[in-house]
Order: structure tokens, then C-alpha cells, then sequence
């Protein structure tokens, strides 16, 4: 499989997994954690979330400005993955829930959450443009595409394990406590232990409060407040697995440091070639090109990084997860967070796939060009919320779900429909995410290519801010109005894209 391809491709791989555990982690977690901790609704738990994801890719910028200005790209890699690691040491660390001022613990959760986005900054575009240097020669060059495919498809490994680990700690944490897990039990407790619950939701509170615990509970604000502290427990001991995974990537990449290559030589030797090879129309022009990719692919991750918020909040409302579990026989991991795993690994499972299919047409001159696949991927992303909007026309709307105190098992949906979507927009990300990358290391004039891997992720930056309108729509409107939203805005962004397509062509040459 790594045939033909540099040898720190699968060392460099290995030291981003650590990221992405716990990237995963936090998508499977954080909206959760923020509304059962804090009792925050979804639109303000989705605004943090924003703020969250946009403040680690906008940062991504900054991160490799820094490493572009000292040419010290190893060293910046090294303490971005020892800041992450202090970023999530930090929100681990139990604070207490359903206090009367819970504001002072959500600021030292934000402090966190910004050290993890600061660390994530300074590591991850960085990483990548050290990748993407090990194919700037007639070796490897034309191996670039399916390179950046397989460093994606092995990042993704830890992935694939985090949403169930952190699952699987919680749960744990509270079948030690005596209560089973229930998706809409923290909602109802905070309006209880608020004054605005409904008699229907109340009695449904009643109702959930003997089944996790095993008896009835005729003080349920006591009830309330327990089962919340154990859960939030739950959810800062899933956080602690996140430090374990930064720390063993951390001893990866000190273990393989030396094998990388040095990008600052190869930067100051590349740049002095593109002065003599490449005058500054031509700059200009590639510059150009990546700037309206940038401006395409925001509406992408728009999109598709609702996975981690709305798709996240429909899996706990309105998804049957009756049988979506893993009996380990001391505990029974189950949850809205094991969603997240799909998505991995659908990416280890299609990556190879993929790149044979493209391979096969490569072999035969047929491959579309990186710009088209990235247009197609727009496509494909847009028939993902067409079967979601399908698949929840008839559901009633957030607020009658609330106001019942939440759905009966019979009343949700298949979980294969989020099965479904998942596949498809796993699809659509190998289409975008991995080529998008390789097409800004191809076209980026070597003097740019820290500062314009930054902005690939600030164009992520700028999606993800705009993620909490997801969620305002998800508690405003009826449920499959929501999809369509994000169905329009993929089909605009994939006619965009086409549009430029010949243009984006010719300057990738």
C-alpha cells in the first residue's frame, strides 16, 4: 500500500492520530457534555461548538504563519502537540454540576477548549505542509493525491476507536453509580431543577428516573442533581483518554522527528528555484486559484461538519438507539456519541477503494483532475441531506419533542438513516478533504505553503463558525427544513465549482 510513497508518510500518519482521537472525541462529546453539564440548550451549546471548531482551524493560519517566520516547522509541530495534550488535561479535570453559578466552571472550560485550539493551530496545517513536502520531487510527485488519501485514511485510525472509548467511559462511570445511560434523562433534569419542565415531561422524568436507577425516585430534584454530576464525571474522565492519546502521539513523532524532512531547507531551496522558474503573475494566479477554493470549500464544512451538532442532537432526539450498542458484559456502551465512529470508519473502510477506482482511471488517462473531484464530492455531500430530509419529513418538530418530555423508541427513526448519510458524506469528504489538501501543497508557491495550508484550514475556520446556524434552525423550524438548507447550499457550492473548474485546471499544471 505504501509503495512508491516516501517512507515518513506512515510515521507522519502515526503522530497525527493522537488529533485526531481526540478531534473525534470532542465532535462525539463536546455539544453533549456543554447541554448535560450546563444545561445549555442546543443553540447556545451549538454556538460554543462553533466558536470551538472555527477558533482550531482559524488558528491553523496563525500556526503556520509562525512556522513560515522562524522556519522552525518541527519545533512548532512539538509544542502544539504538548498545548493540545495541556488543553484537554484541563477540561478532564472535574469541576461541579448543577451548582448554583455554574459560570465560573464553563470559563475554565472555555480556557480549555482554547488551549486545545491554540495547540491544534500551531500542529495540524503544519503537519500537513511536511507532507505535502515529501512529494516536491519527481519521485513522488505524482503520487501526491493518493499520498494524502492514505495519510488521511491512517490519521482517521484513532478516530475510528474515540467515540466509542469515551462512551465507553462514561457509561461505565455511571453503571459504578448505580443508573444506566438514557439520551434525554440531563434535558429533562435541568428543566426540572429549573422550574420549566411540562406535567408531560415531568412524568416522563418520573418515568426514565426508575428505569436507569432501578427503583422509583420520589425526590427527583435529588435525582436530578445526582444523575447529572455522574454523567458530567463520565464525560471528564472520557476527556482524560484525549490526554493519553496526544501523549502517545507525542512520543511517535519525538521517536521519528529526525526522519522527517527539514522543510525549512527545502523551503529556502524551493524558493529560490520558483524566483527564477516563476514570476509574480504566475504567483498571483496560483494564489488566486486557492483563494476561491477556499471560499467554495467553506459551505462544504458548513455542511458536513454538522455531524458533530445537529446530526449529534438528531441521534439523540429522534433516533431509535435500542439496538445501537456493545455489551461488554460489566457495562453496556451505548449512546448518540457512537455515531461519530461511522464516519471513521467508513474513511479506513472506502479510502482504499477510492484510490483504486481513481488509480484504475488514472491508469487509462480517465482521472478527473483534483478541482473536479472536489466539485463532485460537493454533489455527493448535497445527496446526503436529500436522504436525511427524506428520511425525517414526517417528525414533529424540536419543540413539541421537548414539550413531550421526548420521543418514545417506537416513534423515532431507524438508526440505519444516520448509517446512511454517514456513508454518503464520508464519501463526499474523501472527494474534498484529503485532495483539497494535496491540490493547496501542488499549487501553493513553496514560499506560501505553511500560510496557505492555514488558510485551507481557515476556509474550515470559517465554515464551522457558521455551524451554530445549524442548530438555530434545528430548534426553530420543522426537522427536514433544516436538511434542505445545507442540500442548497452544497448544489451552489458544486455549480461554483464547476463553473471555475478549467480555470483552477490550468493553474494546478
Amino acid at each position: 500500500m505504501f509503495k512508491n510513497h516516501p517512507k515518513g508518510l506512515l510515521a507522519a500518519a502515526l503522530a497525527n492520530m493522537g488529533e485526531r482521537f481526540g478531534f473525534y472525541t470532542m465532535m462525539a462529546i463536546l455539544a453533549l457534555f456543554l447541554q448535560a453539564k450546563f444545561g445549555l440548550s442546543g443553540t447556545r451549546a451549538g454556538l460554543i461548538y462553533s466558536i470551538f471548531y472555527f477558533s482550531i482551524y482559524i488558528l491553523a493560519f496563525a500556526g503556520g504563519l509562525i512556522a513560515d517566520r522562524t522556519r522552525k516547522y518541527k519545533g512548532t509541530i512539538l509544542v502544539g502537540l504538548v498545548v493540545m495534550a495541556l488543553g484537554y488535561a484541563l477540561i478532564a479535570l472535574p469541576t461541579p454540576t448543577a451548582a448554583p453559578s455554574m459560570t465560573p466552571y464553563l470559563v475554565v472550560t472555555c480556557m480549555g477548549l482554547f488551549t486545545i485550539a491554540f495547540g491544534n493551530g500551531l500542529f495540524k496545517g503544519n503537519l500537513q505542509a511536511l507532507v505535502g513536502q515529501m512529494y516536491d520531487n519527481e519521485t513522488h510527485g505524482k503520487m501526491r493525491d493518493s499520498g494524502f488519501s492514505l495519510f488521511y485514511m491512517f490519521i482517521n485510525v484513532g478516530a475510528l476507536f474515540a467515540p466509542v472509548m469515551a462512551v465507553g467511559m462514561r457509561n461505565t462511570w455511571l453503571a459504578r453509580h448505580g443508573f444506566q445511560y438514557e439520551a434525554s434523562l440531563p434535558e429533562l433534569c435541568h428543566a426540572h431543577l429549573n422550574g420549566t419542565i411540562t406535567p408531560d415531561a415531568a412524568q416522563r422524568l418520573a418515568e426514565l428516573a426508575q428505569k436507569v436507577s432501578g427503583h422509583p425516585q420520589a425526590d427527583l430534584a435529588s435525582f436530578s442533581a445526582q444523575y447529572l454530576g455522574v454523567f458530567a464525571e463520565g464525560f471528564h474522565l472520557a476527556f482524560s483518554l484525549s490526554v493519553v492519546a496526544m501523549l502517545i502521539s507525542l512520543t511517535i513523532y519525538l521517536v521519528n522527528k529526525k526522519r522527517f524532512p527539514n522543510p525549512a531547507a527545502k523551503k529556502a531551496k524551493a524558493a529560490s528555484a520558483v524566483d527564477a522558474a516563476m514570476d509574480v503573475k504566475e504567483i498571483r494566479q496560483r494564489l488566486y486559484a486557492l483563494f476561491a477554493v477556499f471560499g467554495i470549500v467553506i459551505f462544504f464544512w458548513f455542511s458536513f461538519h454538522q455531524n458533530g451538532l445537529t446530526l449529534t442532537y438528531f441521534a439523540k432526539d429522534y433516533t431509535d438507539l435500542s439496538g445501537i450498542h456493545i455489551d461488554l458484559g460489566f457495562v453496556t456502551i451505548q449512546g448518540a456519541e457512537l455515531f461519530q465512529s461511522i464516519n471513521p470508519f467508513f474513511i479506513v473502510l472506502l479510502t482504499p477503494i477510492i484510490m483504486a477506482l481513481f488509480g484504475w482511471m488514472r491508469a487509462r488517462g480517465k482521472e478527473p483532475s483534483t478541482p473536479r473531484k472536489i466539485a463532485l464530492g460537493m454533489g455527493i455531500a448535497a445527496t446526503a441531506y436529500l436522504v436525511m430530509a427524506l428520511g425525517s419529513y414526517a417528525l414533529p418538530a424540536k419543540a413539541d419533542v421537548v414539550a413531550m418530555g421526548g420521543l418514545a423508541d417506537s416513534a423515532k427513526v431507524t438508526p440505519f438513516l444516520l448509517i446512511g448519510t454517514y456513508f454518503i458524506l464520508t464519501v463526499a469528504e474523501l472527494f474534498i478533504s484529503p485532495l483539497g489538501i494535496s491540490f493547496v501543497s501542488k499549487v501553493a508557491p513553496p514560499q506560501y505553503q505553511g500560510i496557505m495550508q492555514g488558510g485551507w484550514l481557515g476556509a474550515t475556520a470559517v465554515g464551522n463558525q457558521l455551524l451554530f446556524i445549524g442548530a438555530v434552525l434545528y430548534d426553530s423550524i420543522p426537522i427536514w427544513m433544516t436538511w434542505c438548507v445545507f442540500i442548497t447550499v452544497c448544489v451552489l457550492s458544486m455549480t461554483t465549482m464547476l463553473f471555475m473548474v478549467k480555470w483552477l485546471e490550468r493553474v494546478a499544471k
